[in-house]
């Protein structure tokens, strides 16, 4: 009477898991800060003025570029024009060390 018995799949079948569902797990979801409200808490809270109490950012802070300021335009870029511009460069740079040279 011990003994594991493995179930006949007759008896697997006749029971219906198609319609036990699990219930959807649950994540707590926190709201994410924009640079532009990072930006106003950093000036705001002398807290974030140091680090670990003991580094001192308000160098830092006074330098730090807006946004609006670090944002590029996204350019696609093509191996075979890349490569001759930067072949080029380096053929000019080179031509212009060999006449340093030469002087």
């Amino acid at each position: 009477a011990d003994i594991p018995v493995i179930p006949d799949l007759e008896d697997v079948q006749e029971e219906d898991l198609a319609m036990q569902v699990a219930a959807p797990p649950s994540v707590q979801v926190n709201r994410v800060m924009t640079y532009h409200d990072l930006d106003k808490d950093l000036m705001k809270y002398a807290a974030f003025q140091t680090l670990d109490g003991e580094v001192d950012l308000k160098l830092l802070t006074k330098v730090l570029a807006p946004e609006h300021e670090l944002r590029e335009d996204d350019v696609s870029w093509d191996w075979d024009h890349l490569f001759t511009e930067v072949s080029s460069e380096l053929v000019t740079e080179w031509d212009l060390g060999q006449s340093e040279r030469e002087d």
